[in-house]
């Protein structure tokens, strides 16, 4: 089971996050942030959701035609890897892969992702 949570701010103005079959809201929720960068909001929309493995790589693509650049990201698991998903990049590894992590990291903070935000879940 796919499980992530999308910042509802980081979707870019006038994008669409569609065409993923079966992908299920878990719970939205509000949340102040205290290390939100220059060109972030201190409070963020979190929307937790869920979808079937298999649908992992469609979310993935939706979200990198989705989300606004700079640095804002989604990260999300399947039962074996791990989906961190920019603007135009996905990065997937094995949850665990300390490389695959490392890689994903330093892209997120080339983008000025403040360090304190990369600390996805594996």
């Amino acid at each position: 089971m796919v499980r992530g949570t999308l910042v509802s701010e980081s979707v870019r103005a006038g994008a669409e996050i569609s065409g993923v079959a079966e992908v299920t809201l878990v719970g939205v929720r509000r949340v102040e942030i205290a290390n939100a960068s220059p060109d972030q909001p201190l409070r963020w929309t979190l929307i937790d959701f869920e979808a079937p493995d298999g649908q992992a790589d469609a979310l993935a693509v939706a979200f990198a035609g989705a989300l606004d650049r700079p640095g804002w990201y989604v990260d999300f698991l399947t039962a074996t890897d791990k989906y961190v998903v920019f603007s135009g990049r996905i990065f997937r590894y094995r949850r665990g892969d300390a490389s695959g992590r490392t890689q994903a990291q330093a892209y997120a903070l080339e983008l000025g992702v403040p360090p304190a935000q990369i600390d996805w879940p594996e």
